[in-house]
């Protein structure tokens, strides 16, 4: 039987070499979880008037109001980026043109794709915009 040298920190690079790619497979592996749900923005229900919307600047999203109820949409155009401005009938994006209907479907481009939906609930007399 041959007899192969092997020295103790050579060993124990290796197994310190395993453990961490262990470790980084099963990180790699595992699917992400939900995270804590998030409230983007918030407001009495009797601020958004039927019909109407409400922005918020900073947050990028106007809450919208029709017969069905609330509803939540991202004012960053699917373009470029850019903000889009909220009108009575649609919504425009002032950079190159691009407008959506209030349910955030495109009218005209060059954006190919709608406005993203954020989810709405219901809490009494507040509404709150969710991710």
């Amino acid at each position: 039987m041959e007899n192969l040298p092997q020295s103790r920190r050579k060993f124990i690079k290796t197994l310190t070499l395993l453990i961490v790619s262990g470790g980084l497979l099963v990180r790699y592996l595992t699917p992400r979880t939900i995270g804590k749900r998030r409230v983007l923005a918030s407001a009495a229900a009797a601020d958004v008037p039927p019909g109407g919307a409400l922005v918020f600047r900073d947050e990028r999203l106007a809450l919208l109001r029709d017969d069905a109820g609330f509803y939540a949409l991202s004012l960053v155009c699917t373009h470029l980026g850019c903000t889009v401005t909220v009108s009575e009938d649609a919504l425009s994006c002032p950079c190159h043109g691009s407008r959506f209907d209030r349910l955030g479907k495109v009218l005209r481009g060059p954006a190919d794709r709608p406005l993203t939906r954020f989810n709405v609930e219901q809490h009494g007399e507040r509404v709150e915009v969710v991710a």
